[in-house]
């Protein structure tokens, strides 16, 4: 779904993302207030995608895509040129599901489905970041599974020369403090 069909669900998603993104390695504090304003970026920006998951009527996970010359300056800053041109990357925002729903194809099916959007708009690179948290983080989960071997399987390639810093107040924070974020990317002609 895109710009304007994205309304009714805007409510739902905000609250999702601020729910599954509480949980390690984001252990974002955030509310569903920003989110939803967040993702006003989304309704506004030309070509951008979300890819959502129901059950029933139940939003139980989305994914999203917009073209990098729509978003922040952060994210856009690691690709320079020579060897990118903004114009011809496809910026997948994140993914998220409620952990009931994992474990059943929607992570790749949210891939899919933003790639066959990169495919249909020509753009060649598609390109997400993902947050750096030190193996001993004290909020981190034995069970903890890093989605790097997902990633790679899919063909994104982990490149610790494209990166970048957000900001946000963890969960047990009380002001926001910088996290460095680390770029993955696949290439459609690779």
């Amino acid at each position: 779904m895109s710009g304007p069909d994205l309304r009714p669900f805007l409510g739902d998603l905000a609250r999702l993302r601020a729910q599954v993104f509480r949980a390690f390695p984001y252990l974002y504090g955030g509310t569903p207030e920003y989110e939803e304003a967040y993702l006003q970026t989304y309704l506004d920006a030309r070509d951008a995608v979300i890819i959502l998951a129901r059950d029933g009527g139940k939003v139980v996970g989305a994914s999203t895509a917009v073209p990098l010359i729509h978003e922040t300056p952060e994210i856009r800053a690691p690709f320079e040129p020579p060897e990118f041109d903004v114009s011809d990357v496809l910026y997948l925002g994140e993914s998220v599901l409620l952990p009931e729903y994992r474990g059943r194809g929607l992570g790749h099916a949210f891939f899919d489905g933003r790639e066959a959007h990169a495919r249909r708009l020509g753009l060649d690179v598609s390109a997400f970041c993902a947050v750096q948290r030190p193996e001993e983080h004290p909020a981190r989960p034995a069970d903890y599974r890093p989605l790097n071997a997902f990633w790679a399987a899919r063909g994104y390639i982990e490149r610790p020369d494209l990166q970048t810093t957000m900001s946000w107040q963890d969960v047990a924070e009380t002001a926001e403090t910088p996290k460095p974020m680390r770029f993955w990317l696949r290439r459609e002609k690779d």
